[in-house]
């Protein structure tokens, strides 16, 4: 038979346990072992209480192998212990010789492991070895099936009521310690659950529970928390570890400090209570105290060791959850600080992304996405993905995520960008393999310029309907070092939107990248569809749209999905002049922008725009040696960009009340809306922005 079906199911007899020592430590739930018999010789005859053992002959043989003669007498083999019946349940009042249901004249139902009859409604106690190392077998696997704590919590006590006890209380410690920390403050016990006897089957150990009984002192069982003091009856009882009996000395001195005072009259009298310590790996983290009715058989000194086998897998899973669900923690922590917590709000283009991680469990993973502001109105988008979905993908994930805002607050072009991440990369490790894509939107040249290494190409979704995955030159990934990037610079026409995705969107053990990147460009196209030709779908729907392709058991990795909708700015909303490095530009620069600010209907906001501009204009010609740029954007705030080819950043400083100068920022600063400054390759600009109306 196989060893797992006699592990699942109780059987009518206990098979002898060959060699096994009395003195093992093991053999508590061990009976002592036959000794070895001859060849051919039977096993002894199954006795039952009150009868005496079967005579030699044909029936006194019934477990012999087939077709085996005895060789040995049977007096002188050694008999095993004849098995226990059921007790006699209290207010039951009926011997082993004859049932309840015989004298009513109703036939009997045998009980299969003893073959006496048993009483409907009444618990089946465990009174046998085997039904003991069973049940602790089922018990500890439904434990370690929990994988947080309340889940091995649970487990604990659908395990226990009411195969093993009818009621169940379970302490932990407030709060619990996690790994090796040190618990500081005094040693506080929560009572976390409390559960009695089901009313349906408990099926995983295969016993029959009792009926469900009325409701008994057992309910007002268990205060809600406790404080074990030093020195107490409690605190020695959890500090011995082992389970005991509530009707011994110290038990009795530590039900008061445990359940309150006055609540441990309720305990059932006898040995039908155990007080079980939860000990973790370092330091007690709870007990336990399982509790029988008095309508039910009380506990055996045997139940104790079941009662330490619960306590000890209880406790290890629990300490093991807690770290588990710690590391979990900071490992979300990780995740989320490395992703982008908002997008920003840039001048002529909306942005959506999502993020999957590749398992709900560990949410960890090498997949980013980016859109960093840059100077002239302009964003750069990226979308990257580091090898592997671990807790080191993410750390490297992010250093190359902060590489890439230097490099981007820098204003490179977008190939020089990825040279760097790629130096950045093997300076991290030989095998930090990642891809990137990296595009920057101009607004109002309605461009984008994409470089790429490694990573799928991105797919433009015009305002017509139609779906294009965009021509990129691949390039290496990121790591592999010696390897120029290309950049290409497309058309991004109003209305269209740009979608960046990592390859676990169109990826899987199901489809390869390609056929996976034309069913994203389909699902698109036809998302498109359903809101016409001259309305784009909303961003955030779309976005969802796109990840609802994935089937079940479709996502093996991680993803990231970066979408950004091209608002453009118009022709007519933007004033673009050069001015010469000279003592005129000043005075010119406030003409230019008065005029641009009557042409777009915006005379309040002229003092304010001319004088700011005057003192921009003027830091930037006392230092320039080329013309000095100045550009007006209206949006929906009007934005003012003066670029030079000076790369020294200005410094706000407190003028002195003796200075001369000073104090034209300090104007900027009080005045506008925002304000700041950009180093560029050919020098800065410097730019700020006014509320409209």
């Amino acid at each position: 038979m196989d060893s797992t079906r006699v592990t699942e199911h109780p059987t009518s007899f206990d098979r002898p346990q060959t060699g096994a020592d009395p003195a093992d430590p093991r053999g508590a739930l061990l009976r002592t072992p036959v000794p070895p018999r001859a060849p051919g010789a039977a096993l002894p005859a199954q006795g039952r209480t009150g009868e005496p053992p079967p005579a030699s002959g044909a029936g006194a043989f019934e477990h012999s192998q087939p077709g085996a003669e005895p060789s040995v007498e049977p007096e002188a083999l050694r008999p095993r212990p004849a098995t226990e019946g059921v007790p006699v349940q209290p207010g039951g009042g009926t011997p082993s010789g004859a049932s309840a249901p015989e004298r009513r004249g109703a036939p009997a139902e045998p009980e299969r492991r003893t073959g006496q009859p048993t009483t409907p409604g009444r618990p089946t106690p465990m009174r046998r070895d085997g039904d003991r190392l069973r049940f602790v077998g089922a018990a500890t696997r439904r434990i370690a099936r929990g994988m947080d704590l309340d889940e091995i919590v649970m487990g604990l006590c659908r395990a226990t009521v009411p195969t093993f006890a009818d009621a169940i209380l379970v302490y932990l410690r407030e709060p619990l310690p996690v790994g090796d920390e040190r618990p500081t403050g005094p040693l506080v016990l929560r009572l976390r659950r409390t559960d009695r006897i089901p009313a349906e089957r408990d099926t995983e150990s295969g016993f029959t529970p009792a009926a469900q009984p009325e409701p008994s002192e057992l309910e007002s069982v268990g205060s809600e928390l406790c404080e074990v003091r030093p020195g107490s009856a409690l605190a020695e009882v959890l500090r011995g570890v082992r389970p005991v009996f509530t009707d011994s000395p110290a038990a009795l001195a530590a039900l008061p400090e445990l359940l309150g005072d006055g609540r441990e009259f309720a305990v059932p009298d006898g040995r039908r209570a155990i007080l079980a310590p939860l000990r973790g790996r370092r330091r007690v983290i709870g007990a336990a105290l399982f509790l029988r009715g008095p309508e039910r058989v009380a506990f055996e000194a045997d139940d104790l060791l079941v009662a330490a086998q619960l306590a000890t897998h209880s406790a290890l899973g629990i300490d093991k959850a807690v770290l588990y669900g710690r590391e979990a923690y900071i490992a979300d922590e990780l995740q989320r600080t490395m992703l982008p917590e908002n997008l920003p709000r840039c001048t002529g283009v909306r942005l959506a992304s999502r993020y999957l991680p590749a398992a709900e469990t560990a949410r960890v993973g090498g997949d980013w996405y980016d859109a960093i502001p840059l100077p002239g109105s302009r964003v750069a988008l990226v979308v990257g993905d580091v090898m592997g979905h671990s807790m080191t993908s993410a750390a490297i994930m992010g250093q190359l995520r902060t590489t890439a805002q230097t490099l981007a607050g820098l204003d490179l072009p977008p190939q020089e960008v990825l040279h760097h991440l790629d130096e950045q990369a093997q300076r991290l490790g030989t095998d930090r393999m990642a891809t990137c894509l990296y595009a920057v939107y101009d607004p109002v040249s309605h461009r984008i310029t994409v470089a790429n290494a490694g990573h799928p190409p991105p797919v433009l979704l015009h305002l017509g309907g139609r779906a294009e995955v965009l021509r990129v030159p691949a390039g290496a990934p990121i790591g592999v070092g010696g390897v120029d990037f290309e950049a290409v610079e497309l058309d991004a026409p109003a209305g269209a939107t740009l979608l960046l995705y990592t390859d676990g969107l169109v990826e899987s053990r199901l489809r390869d990248v390609w056929t996976g990147i034309e069913q994203l460009r389909e699902r698109l196209a036809a998302t498109a569809q359903l809101t016409g030709p001259d309305h784009p779908p909303p961003l955030e729907a779309l976005c969802d749209e796109v990840l609802d392709m994935l089937g079940p058991g479709d996502r093996d990795d991680d993803i990231a999905l970066l979408a950004a909708r091209f608002d453009g700015i118009a022709p007519s909303d933007v004033a673009y002049w050069f001015l010469e490095p000279d003592d005129t530009a000043p005075g010119r620069a406030r003409r230019l922008a008065r005029r641009a600010l009557a042409r777009w209907g915006m005379e309040d906001l002229t003092d304010s725009v001319e004088l700011l501009v005057s003192e921009v204009v003027t830091n930037a010609v006392r230092y320039a040696s080329r013309p000095v740029t100045l550009r007006l954007l209206r949006t929906d705030v009007l934005r003012c960009e003066v670029g030079d080819d000076v790369p020294q950043l200005p410094r706000l400083r407190q003028a002195r009340a003796t200075d001369e100068g000073g104090r034209g920022l300090y104007l900027v600063n009080r005045l506008a809306r925002r304000w700041g400054a950009t180093r560029l390759s050919t020098g800065k600009v410097v730019w700020f922005e006014l509320n409209r109306g």
